[in-house]
């Protein structure tokens, strides 16, 4: 039979440097573990208080904004007179711009589900568990993959005339060829900073930047007929 072992009851909040105390939590104490670096974190109420108080910010600035600036509305409804161009809300200006390419399943279903599912699987992949840099490691076979890609999506775009989508598509290729070729220990410090960033950044980068871009397309650059018009 084994020896019985000690448990000495006190008040801490540290579990490795007692691991064998039974720790009473006061309402005046914390149950948060003090370590530098923790698998687990906890949710209740360090987390829970960090969303609720910024909800309630956001709740408040919204409430603000409202008093403060007017957001009219258009005129009643005439189903005999359609305006032209019919505008979607700003928030789908991007797809609606994605509908003068491309037939509608496509822009309206494919690409948009595509994108989701992407943004949420490419974190999963054994390139981003460590978060590390996307070049840092097998560099010239990701190079040359990076290549064909944009090379790819560069082609695709121009025979479908998206040409307002080449534009965030070669500024983010360019990023992802300076972050190619720099290191963790290069002297600029935008490129050691481009350098550490893992697939899933660049992915979310290149998104955010063609649906700003579509989207400012959709609301100044559209007129008449979905036709290109200036400011």
């Amino acid at each position: 039979m084994s020896d019985p072992k000690d448990f000495v009851a006190g008040v801490d909040s540290d579990q490795r440097r007692s691991p064998t105390r039974v720790v009473f939590v006061t309402r005046r104490s914390s149950a948060q573990v003090k370590v530098t670096q923790e698998d687990e974190v906890q949710t209740f109420p360090e987390v829970l208080f960090r969303a609720a108080l910024a909800i309630e910010l956001l709740a408040i600035a919204l409430v603000l904004f409202s008093l403060f600036f007017n957001a009219p509305l258009e005129g009643i409804a005439d189903p005999t007179h359609t305006p032209n161009p019919a505008k979607a809300p700003w928030y789908f200006l991007g797809l609606q711009e994605l509908l003068h390419y491309f037939p509608p399943v496509v822009a309206g279903v494919l690409v948009p589900t595509l994108l989701i599912i992407a943004l949420i699987v490419i974190p999963y992949f054994n390139i981003n568990i460590e978060a590390c840099g996307l070049f840092l490691k097998d560099r010239a076979r990701r190079v040359r993959l990076f290549y064909l890609v944009t090379a790819g999506m560069l082609i695709f775009l121009l025979l479908f005339h998206v040409y307002v989508a080449v534009a965030p598509t070669v500024l983010i290729a360019i990023g992802m060829i300076v972050a190619a070729n720099s290191t963790p220990d290069s002297p600029s410090r935008l490129r050691r900073y481009l350098a550490s960033k893992p697939l899933a950044y660049w992915i979310m980068t290149w998104f955010l930047f063609e649906m700003i871009v579509l989207t400012a397309v959709g609301t100044w650059f559209r007129g008449p007929g979905w036709s290109w018009v200036w400011p």
